[in-house]
């Protein structure tokens, strides 16, 4: 028991005590411009020769310090400035505001203008035996005939009737199924569906109906042969038959080749339709 006590303690002797903040820690100030009597001796902004505060309201000139935010060169108003809107309207405030309510006011509604009645224009004008634009225009000038407010409302559409607990606006898209995704649910169904219809196909085909061995008549032998037609030699007359050459320029038949090689050789390098004229490069 006193090596328990002991060590509780210690533990109390080593816990670090709370740290007490002021107010002007939790909250401090908004930073303002800087002056001559806050530069000291070693800052960024210490300067030598004349020094006005009117230097580091320039952020041209102001440098940041090491560790610091940039301070502020635009200065605050007074502690007694109000930030937001004022409105300079004395309304009372709570109590005159519980006292009465304002409603407000309808205010007068000016004469509709009725619409003009082409329709008993027209009529009239071709009754008249008017048919000219201008006859037309100058008999309406005499004869305005207005749309009576019942026509005139019967003409206007009625605005459809909703049902009371009707939403407007556009619904809402539904959530994407992430788990869905995750869990590849997706490529699972497509493999399933493949295999189903793998499976519907090999079944269509066993129950398939396999007809039988069909055996061919001599009619239908007769029907699907054709006669083998035997090609005779084109005729040639019996006189110019094994014929031989009346002229052979070569002595043997080695020289043959040796010419016909050589002219195969130069065919590239030699013009003429038969490549056998002058040479193409001198």
């Amino acid at each position: 028991m006193p090596e328990a006590r002991t060590s509780c303690h210690d533990l109390t002797r080593w816990k670090k005590p709370p740290v007490r903040r002021t107010v002007s820690q939790i909250c401090p100030p908004p930073r303002r411009p800087l002056t001559v009597a806050d530069i000291q001796p070693g800052m960024e902004n210490e300067r030598l020769g004349v020094v006005r505060d009117s230097m580091f309201q320039n952020p041209l000139i102001v440098k940041a310090e090491l560790g610091k935010p940039r301070e502020r060169s635009c200065s605050l108003p007074g502690i007694n400035f109000n930030y937001g809107l004022y409105i300079r309207r004395q309304d009372g405030g709570v109590p005159e505001a519980i006292g009465h309510w304002n409603v407000f006011k309808q205010q007068p509604t000016c004469p509709h203008e009725l619409s003009r009645d082409y329709i008993a224009m027209n009529r009239g004008a071709v009754k008249a035996g008017l048919v000219t634009a201008r006859e037309n225009f100058h008999y309406r000038q005499l004869n305005d005939i207005r749309i009576s407010d019942q026509d005139d409302r019967r003409l206007k559409k009625e605005p459809p009737s909703l049902p009371p607990n009707m939403t407007f606006g556009i619904r809402a898209r539904p959530s994407t199924p992430f788990f869905d995704l995750l869990q590849h649910r997706y490529q699972q169904l497509w493999v399933q569906e493949q295999k189903a219809n793998q499976k519907a196909i090999k079944l269509e085909k066993k129950h398939k109906v396999i007809l039988g061995k069909l055996y061919e008549t001599r009619s239908s032998q007769l029907r699907k042969f054709k006669p083998p037609v035997q090609l005779d030699a084109p005729w040639h007359v019996p006189h110019f038959q094994k014929v031989g050459p009346h002229l052979d320029t070569f002595p043997t038949e080695a020289h043959r080749q040796r010419a016909f090689k050589a002219h195969r050789e130069e065919c590239a390098v030699r013009q003429g339709t038969l490549r056998m004229g002058n040479y193409t490069h001198p």
